[in-house]
């Protein structure tokens, strides 16, 4: 298949290329200043254009249906959501060697989410749950429950088998491997969902929310949107919320004790992927993915 063949594709992008790209595609903001966001996320080079528009240039072709699929949801979201989420208004095409589709979006302003400053805070965990409620209850005619479309379908936990017993084991020493195994045996054992399909984020972590004065603002980055078991969005309890914070959030979105262990082993997987991948040289995720770990293993 080409994706197995392009998967290690990283192709290089600059600003002349991402230059290049806007002046032919989008003159009408080929005046625009363009200016590197510097720390970007994993997945994306991103520029902002002017001061209204970030350009969203994906790094590799795990990322590449992400400028589509923004383009056709996040509208259709946005009003039913009570943060704010990013406004696509163009999807760009390959080009000049550059091998995918790239997106222009609304800019929002804010900073990233800290621990420092939302852990402790129960009224941000009621928001973050608000948020989760208000989209899981999006139901758009066009999509049916047993809708099969690949891009809004997520693996399952099953499927992470294999990475995370490799990574449990790595990590040995550094955690408690064998409370890791029991909580991973325990939430691959959970009974799984049981109900209609609802829509989940898929990426819901602190370097996805946005703040302004110390307050959520933002919700960003939807490459991960689907719809399933919404499980997997259980992780921002433990990558960011206190113990108490954390019983708020639980008690706000009325999670059940079985999707409860099932987000507590996409927590668990999800935190070591990142730790194993970028701890030893990265201390900001080493220390992010730490206290989601841990977190997950108190529950």
């Amino acid at each position: 298949m080409a994706t197995g063949r392009t998967a290690d594709i990283r192709p290089a992008i600059d600003a002349a290329l991402v230059r290049r790209l806007v002046d032919t595609q989008f003159p009408q903001w080929a005046e625009l200043p363009l200016e590197l966001f510097d720390p970007a996320g994993s997945d994306h080079v991103i520029y902002r254009l002017g001061e209204e528009l970030s350009v969203r240039v994906p790094r590799h072709d795990g990322a590449i249906r992400q400028a589509r699929k923004e383009y056709e949801w996040l509208p259709r979201l946005a009003p039913h959501l009570p943060l704010a989420i990013p406004v696509p208004v163009g999807v760009g095409e390959p080009d000049f060697g550059y091998p995918w589709p790239w997106a222009v979006s609304r800019w929002l302003d804010g900073e990233v989410a800290t621990v420092e400053t939302l852990a402790d805070s129960s009224e941000a965990a009621v928001e973050l749950a608000e948020f989760l409620v208000a989209l899981q209850r999006f139901t758009p005619e066009t999509i049916t429950s047993d809708d099969a479309r690949e891009d809004l379908t997520a693996g399952s936990l099953a499927d992470r088998d294999d990475a995370t017993r490799a990574a449990i084991a790595q990590v040995d020493g550094a955690f408690d491997a064998k409370s890791m195994t029991e909580l991973w045996d325990a939430a691959l054992s959970a009974p799984g969902w049981d109900r209609a399909p609802v829509w989940f984020h898929g990426d819901f972590h602190t370097g996805n929310l946005l703040t302004v004065d110390g307050r959520l603002s933002a919700v960003i980055d939807f490459g991960g949107l689907g719809v399933g078991d919404p499980a997997c969005d259980l992780t921002i309890a433990f990558a960011l919320m206190s113990v108490g914070s954390r019983a708020a959030f639980r008690a706000a979105l009325g999670v059940d004790d079985a999707t409860w262990m099932r987000g507590r082993g996409w927590a668990l997987a999800t935190a070591l992927n990142a730790y194993t991948a970028y701890a030893a040289v990265n201390p900001r995720v080493a220390a992010q993915t730490s206290r989601q770990i841990t977190g997950a293993l108190i529950g």
